[in-house]
C-alpha cells in the first residue's frame, strides 16, 4: 500500500461530518462574494448593454446618452481596455466586441453607476447601431453550413469497417441531446478594488482563481503579481464558474483601475442565463454491430458538440465525450470522430461531467433502443457487454478493477429486489391500460483526471502556530461540495490532531499559486495530496523533536488525536507541548505542499494514452410511473450503489451522490433550453431565461424512496487515503431514469401486453412530459418493435432477409 493511500490508526478521515459551513448555510451567516460589498466605501455598480442581434456588424456604440443619466460615472467599451481584449482560454473571445457581435445578449459595453438603478438606466440610454448578418442558431444549422471550429479529433481502434461485415446485427441512426443551464443559486459575482499599495484585489465567485488572475492580468496589461484573486465560497458552480467568471472579474478590475473606486459586478438571473455558457448539446450519428449473442462488435460514431460562438472549453469537452462513449462496455472495434459546431449562441462551457455524460448518453440511448431488436432485455444487454479483466478502452487505457462494476451492479440488483419488482411491474401494467410503470438499470464508468495532463497538480500552504492551532490554505475552491471538510479531515489525520485544531483559510492566489480549477472531480485528489504533503513535511520535523522528548527513535513516534507517543517510551506529551518545544528549538512550523498525479500520459493528436488516474464505478435502478393521457410521470424509487473508494467523509459523499443524481435527472427529463430559431428580429434570443420558463428539479421530482449505498471493499491504491472522486460520476446514474421512462413507454405498445417483445422506443432528450406523451402516441400507433416517428432516421438490421426499421430522434 502506498504512503499516499495508507491510513493511520484511528484516522479522522472516514468519519461522517457535516459540511464545514453547514450552520452558516442554514442560518444565513455564511458570506458570499456579493455580501462583501458593504465592507467597502464608494462602490460602483456595473450593468451591461446587451446585443439585440444574434450576429451583426457593430457599426457604432453611442455612449453619450448614458452620461446624461444622474449617477452614471463611467461607460466602458473595448477602447478602454489597456491590455489584451480577450477573456477566453483560446484567445478567440473578445471581452468586449470591437466590430462584430456574435450572440443575442452579448455585452457590448458596461455602465458603472453610483447604484445599480443608475447603471441600468445608463445602459438603456446607450445607442447601438447594428448591421445584421446571417446567423446559425441550432447545431443542425451549423452542420448543414459546415460551420465548425477547433480540433476535429478521431479515435480509431481495431477495424470497425471489417467488423461490421462480420456482425450478425447492424443498426444505425442519429440522436440529438440537449444542453443544460447551470442554474447555480449564486449568480456570477465579482468585487474588485485597488488597495493602498496599488495591488488589484478581486473577490470572485470562481472555480479557477489562478485563471481568473491570468485573465485580469492580461486584460489590464499588468503582471500577475499585481493581481490577487480570492474565492471565499461559491453558491454553486457545476463547471459554470470554471471559465465564465474571468471576463466579469476583469471588467470589475478594469472599472476599479479606471475610476479608483471599488466595482461590484453581479448578474441577476436573467443576465446570467442569457450571457453565460451552458452544457454542450450534442448531435450524434452512429452505426453499431452486434454478435448473435448480443455482444458489441463494432461502433462508428460522429459526435458534434454545440460549441456556441467561441471555443471556451469545447475542445476538451468534446474529447472527454469521445473517451466516454464506451461507458462501461467493451467495444473491440471502434471509430469515433468529433467536431465542434460554431453557432451564434452563448459559448458553451464546462458542466458537471464535462462531456462525459453526453458521450455516455449516446451509448445508453443506443442500447435502450436496440435491445428489443435483439430479443433481449435492456438489463441483460448491458450486463453482457461489461468490461472484463485485461480489456482496454477505445483510447488504449487498461481498465483496472472492472470487477467493481459487476460488484456494484450485482449489489444493487440484490438490494433493490430488481427481479421481484420487474415481475410486479409486469402484473401492474397488464391490468392498468392508462398508467404504466417502468424500471431500468444503468451503469457508470467515469475516468478521473483532467484531460490536459498539466492541470493535474495541486498546492497547499499549512501553518502551525505556537499554540498548536493549524491553518490550511489549498488551491481548491468550495462551491458547496464539501471539499473544505475533506481537507480539514486530511490535515487532521496526517498531523494526528483533533478536527477542531484545524481551520481553513479562503482560497487565494497570493497564498497558493498556479493552481488548477476545482473541476474534473479532482479537487480532493489534487488538493488532498498537496495538504497531506505539507503536513507530512511538518510532521517529519516534529518527530525529531518528539524523539528527543520521549527518548525513543524518531521512526517510532506517532501522533494520534493530539497525543504524541512512541512504542519504546512510556512517556507521552500533548500536541501543544510538542509544538511549544519545536518553536523554542527554532523548527520550521510551516510548509508548502505539492501534488502531481503520476502515471498520466495523453496524445491528443492520435487520441491514445492513459489520461485518467482511475475509473469510478456505479449502478442505479430507477422506477417510474407514466400517465398515458399527458405523458406526466413520477419517479417512484431509486436505488444506487456507488464506488467512492475508501470514503474520506461518508456524509459528504452521500450528499454528492444524491445531488449529482438529481441534477442528472433534471438534465435528462426536465431542463429544456429553447433558443428562438425563427426569422424574426428576436432570432437567437434565449427564450428560457428564468425559473418561470426553465424547470429545474424540486422536491416534487425527488423519489419518495431514495436508497444510496457506497460500494464496500473499494480501496483505491495511489489516491489520497484510498478515496475516489465523487463530484461528477453520480450525475450519470440518472440515465436509469430516462431508460425507465423508455421501459414504461414501451409498455403502452400494441404487443407488450400479450407478452411479446416490446417496441423500440424513440425518446427525446430531455424526456419532458410532452416528449413522453408523443413517444407513447408513437408506440401505440406502430406494430411491435417498429416505432418510427415521422421524419426520424431509420436504422436497418443488416442481416440479409432480416431487415427491421427502427427510428432515432433527430
Amino acid at each position: 500500500m502506498s504512503q499516499l493511500s495508507q491510513r493511520p490508526t484511528d484516522p479522522i478521515v472516514g468519519e461522517s461530518h457535516h459540511h464545514e459551513s453547514a450552520f452558516g448555510h442554514v442560518t444565513g451567516a455564511a458570506l458570499y462574494t456579493d455580501d462583501l460589498v458593504g465592507r467597502l466605501a464608494g462602490v460602483l455598480h456595473a450593468h451591461p448593454v446587451q446585443s439585440t442581434q444574434a450576429h451583426a456588424k457593430l457599426k457604432s456604440v453611442d455612449i453619450d446618452g448614458a452620461y446624461q443619466v444622474p449617477g452614471v460615472v463611467r461607460v466602458i467599451t473595448a477602447a478602454d481596455i489597456p491590455g489584451v481584449n480577450d477573456q477566453g482560454v483560446k484567445h478567440d473571445e473578445p471581452m468586449l466586441p470591437v466590430d462584430e457581435v456574435m450572440f443575442y445578449g452579448q455585452p457590448v459595453a458596461w455602465v458603472l453607476g453610483n447604484d445599480l438603478e443608475a447603471a441600468k438606466a445608463g445602459a438603456a440610454a446607450v445607442s447601438v447601431d447594428y448591421e445584421p448578418l446571417p446567423s446559425l442558431v441550432t447545431v443542425t444549422e451549423a452542420i448543414e453550413a459546415n460551420s465548425f471550429h477547433g480540433v476535429q479529433p478521431v479515435i480509431d481502434k481495431g477495424d470497425a469497417t471489417g467488423a461490421f461485415a462480420d456482425a450478425a446485427h447492424v443498426f444505425e441512426g442519429e440522436f440529438e441531446l440537449a444542453g443544460q443551464e447551470h442554474f447555480y443559486l449564486e449568480t456570477q459575482a465579482s468585487l474588485a478594488h485597488v488597495d493602498e499599495s496599488g495591488q488589484i484585489f478581486v473577490q470572485c465567485s470562481t472555480q479557477h482563481p489562478t485563471e481568473t488572475q491570468d485573465i485580469v492580468s492580461h486584460v489590464l496589461g499588468v503582471p500577475a503579481h499585481e493581481v490577487t484573486v480570492q474565492c471565499l465560497r461559491m453558491g454553486g458552480g457545476f463547471g459554470g464558474k470554471e471559465m465564465q467568471p474571468h471576463g466579469y472579474a476583469a471588467l470589475a478590475a478594469l472599472g476599479a483601475k479606471l475610476t479608483g473606486r471599488p466595482v461590484r459586478l453581479r448578474l441577476n438571473r436573467t443576465l446570467d442565463i442569457t450571457m453565460t455558457g451552458k452544457r454542450h448539446g450534442f448531435h450524434s450519428s452512429w452505426k453499431i454491430g452486434f454478435t448473435d449473442e448480443g455482444k458489441i462488435l463494432a461502433l462508428d460514431a460522429t459526435l458534434t458538440a454545440d460549441g456556441g460562438w467561441s471555443l471556451d472549453l469545447s475542445e476538451p469537452v468534446l474529447t472527454r465525450a469521445m473517451c466516454h462513449i464506451d461507458n462501461s462496455y467493451w467495444v473491440p472495434n471502434i471509430r469515433v470522430a468529433g467536431r465542434i459546431a460554431k453557432c451564434n449562441k452563448t459559448s458553451q462551457t464546462a458542466f458537471r461531467g464535462f462531456g462525459g455524460p453526453q458521450g455516455m448518453l449516446v451509448m445508453e440511448d443506443i442500447l435502450g433502443r436496440v435491445a428489443p431488436k435483439l430479443g433481449l432485455s435492456a438489463r441483460e444487454l448491458r450486463r453482457r457487454n461489461f468490461y472484463q479483466a485485461g480489456q482496454d478502452t477505445p483510447y488504449y487505457q487498461p481498465v483496472r478493477h472492472p470487477e467493481r462494476m459487476e460488484a456494484a451492479w450485482d449489489q444493487v440488483v440484490t438490494s433493490a429486489e430488481v427481479e421481484a419488482r420487474e415481475a410486479e411491474i409486469a402484473q401492474f401494467n397488464a391490468r392498468s391500460p392508462h398508467v404504466k410503470r417502468g424500471l431500468a438499470l444503468t451503469p457508470v464508468k467515469f475516468g478521473i483526471s483532467f484531460n490536459l495532463t498539466a492541470f493535474n497538480q495541486g498546492g497547499a500552504l499549512v501553518l502551525v502556530y505556537k499554540d498548536g492551532s493549524v491553518l490550511v490554505t489549498h488551491g481548491g475552491t468550495e462551491m458547496g461540495q464539501g471539499l473544505h471538510m475533506k481537507m480539514l479531515q486530511v490535515a487532521a489525520t496526517t498531523l494526528g490532531v483533533p478536527l477542531s485544531t484545524v481551520r481553513l483559510a479562503p482560497t487565494r492566489t497570493d497564498k497558493v499559486p498556479n493552481t488548477s480549477a476545482t473541476a474534473a472531480s479532482s479537487g480532493t485528489d489534487l488538493n488532498g495530496g498537496a495538504v497531506k504533503d505539507a503536513c507530512e513535511q511538518i510532521l517529519g520535523r516534529l518527530t525529531q523533536v518528539a524523539a528527543g522528548i520521549l527518548g525513543a527513535p524518531a521512526h517510532e513516534v506517532t501522533v494520534s488525536r493530539g497525543i504524541v507517543s512512541a512504542l519504546s517510551s512510556k512517556k507521552t506529551v500533548t500536541w501543544e507541548e510538542l509544538i511549544n518545544a519545536a518553536y523554542f528549538q527554532r523548527i520550521q512550523l510551516s510548509a508548502s505542499g505539492f501534488y502531481r498525479t503520476e502515471g498520466l500520459h495523453w496524445d491528443l493528436s492520435i487520441m491514445t494514452g492513459e489520461p485518467f488516474k482511475y475509473f469510478a464505478y456505479g449502478a442505479a435502478v430507477s422506477e417510474v410511473e407514466v400517465n398515458r393521457f399527458d405523458g406526466s410521470y413520477e419517479l417512484r424509487r431509486v436505488d444506487i450503489v456507488h464506488d467512492v473508494g475508501d470514503s474520506l467523509s461518508p456524509l459528504i459523499d452521500l450528499g454528492q451522490v444524491e445531488g449529482g443524481f438529481v441534477q442528472g435527472a433534471g438534465w435528462l427529463t426536465l431542463e429544456d433550453l429553447r433558443w428562438d430559431a425563427s426569422d424574426k428580429p428576436s432570432r437567437g434570443r434565449l427564450a428560457t431565461q428564468a425559473a418561470s420558463t426553465y424547470k429545474i428539479p424540486s422536491f416534487s421530482e425527488a423519489p419518495e424512496v431514495f436508497n444510496v449505498s457506497l460500494l464496500d471493499k473499494a480501496h483505491e491504491e495511489g489516491a489520497v487515503y484510498g478515496s475516489k472522486a465523487v463530484g461528477e460520476p453520480p450525475l450519470m446514474l440518472a440515465f436509469s431514469v430516462r431508460e425507465a421512462l423508455r421501459d414504461a413507454v414501451a409498455a403502452f405498445g400494441t404487443g407488450s401486453a400479450a407478452g411479446e417483445a416490446g417496441p423500440s422506443v424513440e425518446l427525446a432528450s430531455p424526456a419532458t412530459p410532452e416528449a413522453v406523451f408523443w413517444a407513447i402516441e408513437s408506440v401505440r400507433s406502430q406494430p411491435t418493435g417498429d416505432a418510427v416517428a415521422p421524419g426520424s432516421a431509420v436504422q436497418a438490421d443488416a442481416v440479409p432477409g432480416d431487415q427491421e426499421g427502427v427510428s432515432v430522434p433527430s
